[in-house]
């Protein structure tokens, strides 16, 4: 038998697996094949009969890559089995999304050579990472902090404000963190959290858990062990946590203005709600798919700015999907480098490694190309509008959850793009950012230099 399992995992005298990123991708597939086993069981039904595949697959892949997108309503068709599999599931991918891509981080910063580990052992103070075993100490105790600290207060919430039996308000108060910090989106309520839309005691710990799990790993290393002076901190650390700032900022205003006077959605609240739900709708693209408005009635142009928002993501080695800030403002401050005459890209006082930027348009034009083919095959496959498809499909590959409720409509084909969507979105850009940083290698020569007519 071992020697029939070695063959299958063997070609030749190479082994099948040869790749880290192979690893994270077999592991996270096997994951999702086992929860939806699970799902189908038909006690994880609130009717006791089984789930069809379709269903099962789709809500296994939403919860192990921590989107949040939905086919069936998850609190009226899961019995509590089946809620208790999908919240299994969301900190397992969560856990695993947040170690694996520490790990594969620090395997790329020990293949580097000798100059190129000395630069970034001076630059990339958190991502240097330390031994195996301080990764996953660390992961595991960011992550039980901020879950054990959201859940508790909404515990409290939900306990004292809503008359909610202690244990069910502790079960809520579980469920709601574990899915808000690993950007999860899960919801136990049919509506998400459009009931609790003025309520910041339900609203900000959540939002900000989502923040928190957004950041990655290697910033809250980094802050945990030097949190002043803020000089000090990594270029990586410092353009995570600003440009978080900065697009947190840019959204609250963009969604509270757009929506201010839209009697559906912020035109029906008073002033103060209307901040706490354009704050609220700002953060959960980051990447999260709680809602406390309803996005089918958003206007056209909300939903244009959710959708960069969406695309933008959050931070590397953390639980947000989309190309990741570091990606979106490396490639700004190509663009503005470009557009000076400057021959180097410079960020914070430092130039910008030629290899990080091209990495930056790799995954930036990929992730682009996911999107825009995946929607015109939704397209081809529903009848749905194409601001709606794209909607969902950029929800799909930033692993968001975020929905303008036509996933339950589209016929199971779609649900299988979708499936595909969230699989690539959610392990695409680590895999492929491991595999272009391990596979470098320099040339003895050089070809002569062309330069084609641009524009």
């Amino acid at each position: 038998m071992a020697a029939s399992i070695s063959r299958v995992l063997r070609r030749g005298d190479r082994p099948w697996l040869r790749h880290p990123a192979q690893v994270v991708v077999v592991a996270f597939a096997v994951t999702i094949l086992v929860g939806a086993a699970l799902l189908m069981l038909p006690v994880a039904r609130t009717d006791a009969a089984s789930a069809p595949f379709i269903v099962a697959l789709f809500t296994s892949t939403s919860a192990v890559c921590v989107t949040g997108l939905v086919v069936v309503d998850t609190p009226s068709y899961w019995s509590t089995f089946g809620e208790v599999v999908i919240l299994g599931l969301i900190q397992i991918g969560g856990f695993g999304i947040m170690t694996l891509a520490s790990l594969l981080g620090l395997l790329i910063f020990r293949r580097l050579g000798l100059r190129s580990r000395l630069t970034a052992a001076t630059e990339t103070k958190a991502t240097g990472l330390g031994e195996v075993q301080t990764v996953v100490k660390g992961v595991v105790a960011i992550s039980l902090l901020f879950e054990t600290v959201t859940a508790t207060l909404l515990t409290l919430r939900f306990a004292w404000g809503y008359d909610e039996e202690w244990g069910h308000a502790a079960y809520l108060g579980v469920f709601h963190a574990v899915s808000a910090f690993n950007n999860a989106g899960f919801a136990l309520y049919s509506d998400s959290l459009m009931g609790f839309v003025s309520d910041p005691w339900i609203c900000l710990p959540i939002a900000f858990a989502v923040i928190a799990g957004g950041l990655g790993f290697p910033v809250w290393l980094e802050l945990y062990r030097r949190f002043h002076p803020t000089w000090a901190w990594s270029m990586h650390t410092r353009m995570t946590l600003i440009f978080t700032g900065v697009l947190l900022l840019i959204g609250t205003v963009f969604v509270t203005a757009s929506e201010w006077n839209n009697p559906a959605t912020l035109g029906a609240l008073g002033a103060p709600d209307r901040l706490l739900a354009g704050f609220f709708q700002a953060v959960m693209p980051r990447t999260a798919g709680f809602n406390s408005l309803d996005y089918g009635q958003m206007r056209d142009g909300t939903l244009l700015g959710t959708e960069i928002l969406m695309f933008i993501g959050g931070g590397s080695a953390g639980t947000a999907g989309g190309i990741k800030v570091t990606t979106f403002i490396l490639l700004f401050f190509v663009i503005f480098a470009e557009v000076r005459g400057e021959s180097d890209v410079t960020a914070f006082g430092r130039r910008i490694d030629p290899r990080a930027i091209r990495q930056a348009l790799t995954v930036a034009l990929l992730a682009l190309g996911a999107v825009v083919a995946s929607t015109l095959v939704i397209l081809q496959l529903s009848d749905v509008a194409t601001e709606d498809a794209l909607f969902e499909v950029t929800s799909a590959f930033a692993t968001v959850g975020l929905s303008t409720g036509i996933t339950a409509g589209l016929p199971p084909s779609a649900h299988l793009v979708l499936v595909l969507l969230m699989f690539v979105g959610r392990l695409g850009p680590i895999t492929l950012v491991s595999a272009l940083a391990m596979r470098e290698h320099s040339h003895l020569h050089r070809l002569p230099e062309g330069r084609p007519l641009i524009g």
